[in-house]
């Protein structure tokens, strides 16, 4: 909700002076600015009118205020599937639902877009950010902010800079030399600070070269202020302020969360007092939080201002977000492998669909993107419904491949019968420390995983109990599997039989932002027909037998009961097998999800799951008309991708990602989306296989400027599939690849070493694209900038490198379009560090169009003959 207070004020602040109404502040008005409120307001300040500004995680969907009682939102499909699409106009309308979205949620920032570079797809974040390439990650991500931000919402841009591993995220240095770091890990901030200006930018949680980031001077005032010109916000990531001089210093201006942990009235005085910290200083950062604060409630009068209300689902507008999202998830699918045209299944068949992902809801990764879907269509709804005539659907689990078992679903309900859920009830301590025999507070719950960071009883204290009971009516006679995780002690109780104890364990696993136990299982043999009563206690208290020590201050109480019918994993695959070969395809729906893919841990390798792989060896080898469609939100290794004949690259496709799927294994839409990222075969061929973590502190990014694609064309590496890689239900042809502004000055270069002058290289190039197939698509067309050859004073560059990119839609068969673009002294520049600023090496150059990052065709020359030299934007 709006900030408590702000109603209550008059609206000068719109139109004051800020620095007049800084000299109007007392010191510790001041210092209250520059941490937050809570964990999503900004400090009010109601002497001054000064109101409280709401954010709200994430990238793919507004989440709101409360992990505990979290608003039902949009959740759009995740950023490599964004980047997938190559799509500016989706990007920009990702951007506008989101602002819509955040409020409302009653926010005026939401924390996104996530633009750090997949240096290795097995960061556990790696699904959050667009791309492994910098131009395509800028570009993308400026047309993201541009819809934002056209609609009154700021962006936060984040993480800034290198947050490209979760391991030891807090601490670890990340040492990059300055060319990789200029042209490959700032560049991305580099282009949407040039062509969308983001009004926040979030600090990441590392080091760089020896200095956190929340208090490096160099990045924060030098890079980002001084050359890029950024005039608004710098604020922290979570808990990713670590010093109360040095990060006011070197220009962080908002700790966040709130209430502060370092900026402290006490100790902000102390540091000015004995001048660590300049008064002018002060005066900066709170003179930033203000004007980007102003900015916000001018842009967002009535709801920065209105009186407190809760925040809302736009389930009125589900039908038209629904078709902006299946959209985005349809052309950011990616057909990697369609081998005897087994794809599209719009014909009469027999189709079997089998795997863990076809009738589980998995919309998007884990952690701070995690939110709750306000609808969401599984794959095996998105193909009952969408099914054309003549295609018979069977169905087979194959495997059970999640990290936790499922949270309890349609066999539980509340104990008086009458409704799906549950009884929660939280109980204080008694005087012995043991639950009080009344609760203290008592609801109806929908789902028993409880995420309760933000759950605050006065009357509860800060330990308590919490406790869930439900009627369980299983419909067969069979063995039930229960799971327990979490981050106090539980126990688990059926018709008062204890069937898990989970309280005294040693280690904790990854849940829960590292603050949860590894799951703990129990079985428990049930009657068909029966009810029985199931009670799940759960106390706050961290047991005396734990042996680990912290490593995260973001401490959660959480608790999740899962459970589901005992499996014979041998019988699961048999059965699959079976039916696969009884049917004309069999469809596996596999992948991972948010247990696998999440904040706080990263992928220890390519694989899938458990025994997904096994599973589909052996239906293809059952029936070589076998189609995989994955869901993941980065690389996954494909050890039978020669046994099978059509793969599908899904991603995570949020709300609507059953329809989307739908959409193209049936033809209802034409493939058009290509690899964001390089799948590569094996975790050794990663750039940074040999660097991916934090040794004795320290991540040596030592693979350099080669990264993604340009390590495979550089080494001679096979991928699995290449950066840019999709196929079509139709056929694309290029010809006519040429250069169109020959006449002017910047066809072959600039002629000055200046800014101002190399502001005005340009070069216009366009391409024909003609469908030669049956069947109407649409397809992005990728533009590569390829230097000059290699002389005894130049310096080793890639082959070639992505610098622009347009889409093409709806082509009819045999029609001819005209793709164009404009390269500019991005396309061309490199960051030398002799000079200490990026410059274009001279001689002949050339454009060329891509299948994918190792297959060019066609080829326009230009030529640079002098000098180009600049900084800044």
């Amino acid at each position: 909700m709006a900030s408590v207070d702000n109603d209550e004020m008059d609206r000068s602040f719109l139109t004051v002076s800020i620095p007049e109404l800084i000299k109007q502040m007392t010191e510790a008005e001041k210092i209250s600015l520059l941490a937050g409120k809570d964990w999503w307001n900004t400090v009010p300040v109601p002497r001054l009118n000064i109101p409280s500004i709401k954010v709200t995680d994430g990238p793919n969907g507004a989440r709101g205020e409360s992990f505990y009682h979290m608003c039902p939102a949009t959740a759009l499909p995740n950023a490599t599937c964004l980047g997938a699409t190559f799509s500016p106009e989706l990007a920009e309308l990702s951007g506008s639902l989101l602002a819509d979205e955040t409020k409302a949620r009653n926010a005026s920032c939401l924390l996104a877009p996530t633009i750090n570079i997949q240096r290795s797809p097995l960061g556990g974040r790696a699904f959050e950010s667009f791309s492994e390439d910098p131009t395509h990650s800028g570009l993308t991500a400026a047309s993201y902010v541009n819809g934002l931000q056209d609609k009154g919402i700021s962006a936060t841009i984040k993480h800034f800079v290198a947050n490209d591993q979760e391991h030891e995220r807090m601490g670890q240095d990340s040492i990059i030399a300055p060319r990789p770091l200029r042209d490959i890990y700032l560049r991305p901030f580099q282009i949407v600070q040039k062509h969308s200006k983001p009004r926040a930018y979030m600090t990441s949680y590392n080091k760089l070269n020896g200095t956190h980031c929340s208090e490096n001077e160099w990045l924060l005032q030098d890079v980002l202020r001084k050359e890029w010109k950024h005039d608004g916000l710098v604020m922290s990531d979570w808990y990713g302020t670590y010093s109360v001089s040095d990060a006011i210093n070197a220009g962080l201006d908002l700790e966040m969360p709130g209430a502060t942990k370092w900026r402290t009235k006490e100790l902000v005085s102390h540091m000015i007092y004995s001048h660590k910290i300049d008064p002018r200083t002060l005066d900066k950062r709170v003179s930033e939080v203000l004007s980007w604060a102003q900015k916000l409630a001018k842009l967002n009068e009535e709801m920065v201002y209105q009186k407190p209300t809760k925040e809302k689902t736009r389930s009125e507008h589900q039908e038209q977000d629904a078709k902006l999202l299946r959209r985005i998830g349809g052309e950011g699918i990616v057909l990697l492998k369609n081998e005897g045209d087994v794809l599209p299944l719009n014909k009469p068949q027999k189709v079997g669909v089998i795997g863990p992902n076809a009738k589980a809801k998995v919309i998007t990764g884990g952690g701070s993107a995690q939110l709750r879907a306000s609808w969401s269509v599984s794959p095996w709804q998105g193909l009952v419904v969408n099914k054309p005539d003549g295609v018979d659907l069977s169905y087979a689990l194959g495997a059970a491949t999640s990290k936790y078992l499922p949270i309890l679903g349609e066999e539980f309900c509340t104990l008086d019968g009458k409704q799906p859920g549950f009884d929660l009830k939280h109980y204080a301590l008694d005087k012995n420390g043991k639950q009080a025999e009344h609760p203290t507070v008592e609801e109806i719950w929908d789902t028993s995983d409880l995420v309760m960071a933000d759950f605050r009883d006065p009357r509860l204290g800060d330990d308590y109990f919490t406790e869930i009971s439900c009627l369980f009516k299983p419909s067969q006679t069979q063995e039930w599997e229960f799971e327990s995780v979490v981050t106090g002690q539980g126990w688990l109780w059926i018709d008062d039989e204890l069937v898990l104890d989970n309280s005294t364990y040693a280690h904790k696993g990854s849940a829960y932002f590292g603050s949860g136990t590894d799951p703990k299982k129990a079985f428990f043999r049930v009657e068909g027909g029966k009810t029985y009563t199931l009670r799940y206690l759960h106390d706050s208290r961290i047991p005396s037998t734990l042996l680990d020590v912290n490593s995260t201050p973001i401490n959660i109480v959480g608790l999740r009961l899962g459970a589901f019918t005992k499996i014979d994993p041998e019988q699961a695959i048999l059965d699959a097998v079976e039916l696969a070969k009884n049917v004309d395809v069999p469809l596996i729906i596999a992948g991972l999800n948010a247990d696998w893919e999440s904040e706080g841990y990263d992928r220890p390798n390519l694989s899938l799951p458990l025994r997904t792989n096994e599973l589909i060896s052996k239906v293809a080898n059952a029936n070589p008309r076998t189609v995989v469609v994955i869901q993941a939100g980065s690389a996954v290794s494909m050890p039978w991708i020669n046994d099978v004949a059509g793969v599908v690259y899904a991603w995570y496709g949020g709300n609507e990602c059953g329809n989307s799927i739908a959409d193209i294994v049936y033809g209802k839409v034409n493939p058009s989306g290509r690899l964001s990222i390089t799948l590569p075969v094996k975790e050794s061929d990663i750039p940074a296989a040999l660097n991916y973590k934090s040794a004795r502190t320290k991540t040596y990014y030592d693979e350099g400027i080669w990264v993604g694609y340009k390590w495979y064309n550089e080494r001679g590496i096979k991928p699995l599939f290449p950066f840019g890689h999709g196929l079509s239900y139709t056929t694309f042809d290029y010809s006519d690849l040429r250069i169109t502004n020959q006449d002017t000055h910047a066809t072959t270069t600039t002629t000055t070493t200046t800014t101002e002058k190399a502001d005005d290289w340009k070069l216009e190039v366009e391409v024909k694209v003609t469908n030669t197939g049956k069947v109407p698509g649409s397809h992005s067309v990728h533009f590569y900038a390829c230097p000059p050859e290699e002389t005894p004073t130049s310096l080793k560059h890639p082959k070639q490198t992505l610098q622009a990119f347009t889409k093409v839609n709806d082509l009819q068969p045999g029609e001819t379009v005209t793709a164009k673009v404009t390269l500019d002294k991005y396309a061309i520049s490199h960051w030398d560090e002799r000079w200490n600023t990026f410059r274009a090496e001279l001689g002949e150059w050339s454009v060329k169009v891509g299948k994918d990052a190792q297959t060019m065709v066609g080829e326009a020359r230009f030529t640079i003959d002098k000098e180009l030299e600049w900084t800044g934007l």
